[in-house]
């Protein structure tokens, strides 16, 4: 092969691998795009929810409930377990970490069993062990919040998944293991800190910036990829002859 033949071959080379990347990360940036726009449709029905009037305990009857409910207002009235008070450790509130408080509640109205997350409390650093001074209301409480899924998952140790203080908290499991049949969604109780309790919760937050971020660094890499080829093959090459 002679010299003219190789140039060739390199030039055609070059040219495929820079199509190619090019249009590998102009197809990853359009991807975040479309993700961005996916999370904003799902933000938006959410605000619809919440927007809708605050339901009642009557709605949370039964073992089966309706994924719908997610986000939606609602208000509660019965009595605290507290004896079956769980603490879930290394959850952040306003910028610290402790611990999460996740009670049931025995709804009035049908004596339905809840979950309630009702705040968070800062831990003992120094003795991990320790259980903060928590005020447990008895009687009939009255509280307002929203329904949400069980907590998000953490990397579990050995050892935390019992007793009132844990990494995690399955719903099923922990209500076979105290004998009751808990409603298979939560509610984050709203309002002012009370009771020892802080209810700082974050925002529902549709997420679709970093989505935007990501899209930007790929049409950016896009654009890059462009430019140096065209400099290196066609600009560089023409000034030089």
């Amino acid at each position: 092969m002679n010299a003219v033949n190789r140039k060739s071959l390199r030039f055609w080379l070059i040219t495929a691998a820079a199509i190619a990347s090019a249009a590998l990360t102009f197809g990853l940036g359009r991807w975040q795009l479309d993700r961005a726009h996916q999370k904003q449709s799902l933000f938006a029905a959410v605000e619809e929810r919440m927007a809708r009037p605050a339901l009642d305990d009557k709605t949370l009857n039964g073992t089966r409930a309706d994924p719908d409910l997610i986000h939606r207002r609602i208000s509660l009235r019965g009595q605290w377990i507290g004896e079956r008070t769980i603490f879930l450790d290394n959850r952040p509130m306003g910028g610290k970490t402790g611990f999460w408080v996740m009670t049931p509640l025995r709804l009035e109205a049908n004596g339905q069993v809840v979950l309630v997350q009702r705040g968070w409390v800062q831990r003992n650093f120094v003795d991990r062990t320790q259980l903060p001074p928590l005020v447990t209301p008895a009687g009939l409480v009255e509280i307002q919040g929203r329904l949400a899924p069980p907590p998000s998952k953490l990397y579990e140790f050995k050892g935390t998944e019992s007793g009132p203080i844990r990494q995690n908290l399955d719903l099923g499991a922990y209500g076979a293991e105290i004998g009751l049949a808990l409603w298979p969604q939560t509610v984050i109780q709203n309002g002012p800190a009370s009771e020892g309790l802080l209810r700082e919760w974050a925002a529902v937050d549709a997420g679709v910036d970093k989505h935007y971020g990501y899209a930007f660094q790929w049409f950016g890499l896009c654009g890059l990829i462009t430019m140096l080829y065209v400099w290196f093959q066609i600009v560089r090459p023409r000034r030089s002859n």
